[in-house]
């Protein structure tokens, strides 16, 4: 934890995506660090939200803006000066992109263009890193998980966002970034789950909406497999990866930040431990019906191979599949128990990173 924190203090750090679900818990991380934050984003996507809950809008410089526009973006970049460059503004949601898929290709495409130009025409930026997603690659539903140097073309508009993203970023960084000693690299993540998402079209969103209805969960996919790990996971990660390029430019390059294969389960498998831990000690059962709707396809089988940041940063997952969602849930009882979310969040970042 303390190399981390450390690096991390005094730094001025541009982080897009501030008011989302893993933004939100980013921004938590880096102001307990003591680093000069600042945030762009649009207003947090739900209600109720993690940034709000957190009173996150105190604790940080919080710009609330469109990564469209370009005017206002580079007018922050101008002011903020920021030597670190985190970008995680994006629209998200599969389902969502079916139905706006213009918009869903601005942000995501255009949004990272926009970032991209910010970056290469400052003299301040020294470290850069993107943040996409495991859904990047061709999918072909097989048994094995994908590696950094695979086809990149997703299927929906998002996962196809998300790869022209990528592609953005691979142009600048060769292009400018390397001319220019920015250190550049893009992290694709799978399934993210904790404390704190209220995202519509997500499983433990669901769960949690069920739980506190007093109702069944209901499964659209039940046999679908997907790489699932918790929040602080990734997150750590994309800290150690800017980190590394910050102070050796030869860690810049593209990382799949995924969990170890018995963590890639299905959606019913999943939803049956956050079942069994939530019902301990419960004055109700929760439990969960398989209910298609027919919506639009939707990947069944995706895992990712790990093997490069493994042995890039010597890094093993912290918190298995089991215990992330023990977190999940203990976040879940003390949101609908109405007890303090500040301290509990806390705690769980403090619990995580000690175990270095």
């Amino acid at each position: 934890m303390f190399k981390l924190k450390n690096f991390y203090r005094n730094k001025n750090i541009l982080l897009t995506g501030h008011t989302g679900f893993k933004g939100s818990w980013l921004s938590e991380i880096l102001v307990s660090w003591g680093a000069n934050l600042t945030g762009y984003s649009l207003d947090a996507p739900t209600n109720p939200n993690l940034f709000d809950l957190l009173d996150l809008e105190n604790k940080m410089d919080s710009v609330i803006g469109d990564i469209r526009d370009l005017n206002q973006l580079s007018e922050v970049f101008n002011n903020v000066k920021p030597e670190i460059v985190i970008h995680m503004a994006a629209q998200p949601i599969v389902r969502e992109s079916y139905k706006n898929p213009v918009y869903t290709y601005e942000t995501n495409v255009m949004g990272t263009v926009n970032i991209c130009e910010c970056i290469r025409n400052s003299d301040f930026v020294k470290s850069f890193l993107n943040v996409t997603t495991d859904k990047v690659y061709e999918n072909k539903e097989r048994n094995s998980g994908y590696t950094e140097d695979e086809k990149l073309d997703g299927y929906d508009p998002y996962s196809n966002s998300k790869s022209c993203s990528e592609l953005v970023t691979h142009s600048y960084n060769n292009s400018f970034f390397k001319d220019l000693g920015i250190s550049c690299s893009t992290a694709r993540a799978g399934n993210v789950i904790g404390g704190g998402d209220f995202a519509s079209d997500r499983i433990i969103p669901d769960c949690v909406r069920s739980a506190s209805k007093k109702e069944n969960i209901e499964i659209r996919n039940p046999y679908s497999i997907r790489p699932y790990q918790h929040v602080l996971e990734p997150l750590n990660m994309y800290l150690t990866i800017v980190k590394a390029q910050y102070e050796d430019s030869n860690f810049s390059g593209y990382y799949n930040v995924g969990p170890n294969d018995e963590d890639c389960v299905t959606t019913g498998s999943l939803v049956d431990l956050f079942c069994k831990y939530y019902n301990d000690n419960n004055e109700y059962t929760l439990d969960w019906v398989n209910k298609s709707d027919n919506g639009p396809h939707e990947a069944n089988f995706l895992k990712l191979d790990n093997t490069k940041i493994k042995q890039t940063f010597n890094w093993e997952p912290r918190w298995k599949i089991n215990e992330a969602i023990q977190k999940t849930v203990e976040w879940t009882k003390v949101y609908l128990n109405n007890k303090n979310i500040n301290d509990c969040i806390d705690n769980q970042i403090n619990e995580f990173f000690n175990k270095e």
